[in-house]
């Protein structure tokens, strides 16, 4: 069947691509975080957590691109797991902040060789390509 309109094409979809490497990247940390009990969006909420202990909800939905909507729920089963707290603000009751327990800090050293597995497995790509991917796709982010 001849394609009237080629825009509609899968092949012609910056989105395709895109989506699909980033479901095989989560896959990819899946058998890594599945012992610990976390999904891919936990752990990278946890590696705002580890390098900066307390964060408000806006911050970490800025920077992990979710919104509220998404991270509340999260950020719910991680309180009650104990590995957060959530608390309103003392300068502004609008605003959560969230802290890291001890026992959040403590799963930082299960997961430390993670990055290190994932990189293992390897992208087939020169440090090059790898550092020009990141580049246009954090511009990407940021438009």
């Amino acid at each position: 069947m001849a394609q009237e309109y080629e825009q509609l094409l899968l092949k012609n979809q910056l989105c395709f691509p895109l989506y699909a490497c980033g479901r095989k990247i989560v896959a990819a940390y899946t058998p890594y975080l599945k012992p610990l009990g976390l999904t891919y969006t936990q752990y990278i909420v946890f590696m705002v957590l580890w390098e900066k202990e307390c964060v408000t909800v806006g911050q970490l939905g800025s920077s992990l691109k979710l919104d509220a909507g998404t991270l509340t729920p999260l950020l719910k089963t991680l309180e009650k797991e104990g590995y957060i707290t959530r608390e309103r603000s003392k300068e502004d009751e609008r605003v959560t902040e969230i802290r890291i327990t001890q026992k959040g800090n403590d799963l930082k050293e299960k997961c430390k060789d993670i990055p290190l597995e994932i990189a293992k497995k390897g992208v087939n790509l020169t440090e090059k390509d790898a550092k020009e991917l990141y580049r246009l796709l954090y511009l990407f982010l940021e438009n």
